[in-house]
């Protein structure tokens, strides 16, 4: 095992298939207890017709001999399933691994960095689309743009990097990763908690009514921002919110899909990590907050 994926659903078994299509023979990281073969054949169907490739597979509670030599490990989890996992993980893990986070939202970077005991941490973002049809399936549903930074410890070997950016489309490499993410956390700020209360699909949010709690989100996160020592522009962000609310008018959010199919949200990782950090500042964000709370009722409910 040398090149990991943590998570092995659509985003994770997409990557799977860009590395391997690339040279690279990733290994699928399940769940501890999680029955698996040593090797599984998965199916990526594309507009060109269906990509067939066989993963390594392996288990969370496997022993620490089994990732002697992994130095690359690609998170892919839901936001809030981030920590527990790689805290099981992370003492079977060599020094010299580092780990790339791809998931929605932030704040688990702040909370893992002290762990990492050496180790160094990338982040990244993808808009690019994939649809799970099944357990080793999926449809690649769009491409998109996939952005990776530096953020914490050893940086990324050379030969690493440029393997992730050829075996990723429409991929690049940023000194400064955090402003790209900031800039996804705002859409996903808009997006993904009205979609979800009002059981919506995306395209509805340009209606007139929607405009001012999109506008009171995204100022309030541009304050929260400056506070953190990141100067955003409120009218680019609005306009990046508008322009995927269009691009993306027949999608359903991911946190409108959680919901709907009785699954937790990833609200702390997006406006209630705004809440979060507001409040270390002393700062007051009603709209985030009440969208926050009004998420974790309906999760409550479920």
């Amino acid at each position: 095992m040398n090149i990991a994926i943590l998570g092995a659903g659509a985003i994770g078994q997409l990557l799977a298939h860009q590395l391997a299509k690339a040279g690279a023979a990733p290994t699928l990281l399940l769940k501890a207890g999680k029955p698996c073969s040593a090797s599984q054949s998965f199916g990526c169907l594309t507009p060109e017709g269906e990509s067939l490739q066989t993963f390594s597979q392996c288990t969370l509670d496997a022993p620490a001999s089994a990732f002697t030599h992994c130095r690359l490990l690609l998170v892919t989890l839901k936001a809030y399933q981030v920590l527990d996992a790689l805290q099981a993980l992370l003492p079977k893990l060599p020094l010299g691994c580092h780990i790339l986070l791809l998931h929605n939202g932030l704040g688990p970077h702040s909370k893992l960095q002290p762990r990492l005991d050496g180790r160094g941490l990338s982040l990244g973002t993808t808009s690019q689309g994939a649809l799970r049809l099944g357990p080793h399936q999926i449809r690649h549903t769009g491409k998109g743009l996939t952005q990776l930074g530096h953020f914490a410890g050893p940086a990324l070997a050379d030969n690493d990097k440029a393997l992730l950016l050829r075996a990723i489309p429409g991929s690049e490499w940023l000194a400064d990763i955090l402003p790209a993410l900031w800039g996804k956390l705002a859409v996903n700020a808009a997006i993904n908690p009205l979609t979800a209360l009002d059981d919506v699909p995306n395209g509805r949010l340009a209606e007139a009514a929607y405009q001012p709690t999109i506008d009171a989100i995204i100022h309030e996160l541009v304050q929260v921002a400056a506070k953190e020592g990141l100067q955003l522009q409120a009218h680019a962000l609005l306009k990046r919110v508008r322009d995927v609310i269009e691009l993306t008018a027949d999608n359903s959010s991911s946190m409108r899909q959680d919901l709907l199919h009785g699954r937790p949200s990833e609200i702390d990782a997006i406006n209630g990590y705004l809440v979060q950090l507001a409040q270390r500042h002393g700062l007051e964000l009603p709209i985030n907050q009440k969208l926050t709370r009004q998420i974790k009722q309906r999760e409550a409910a479920l």
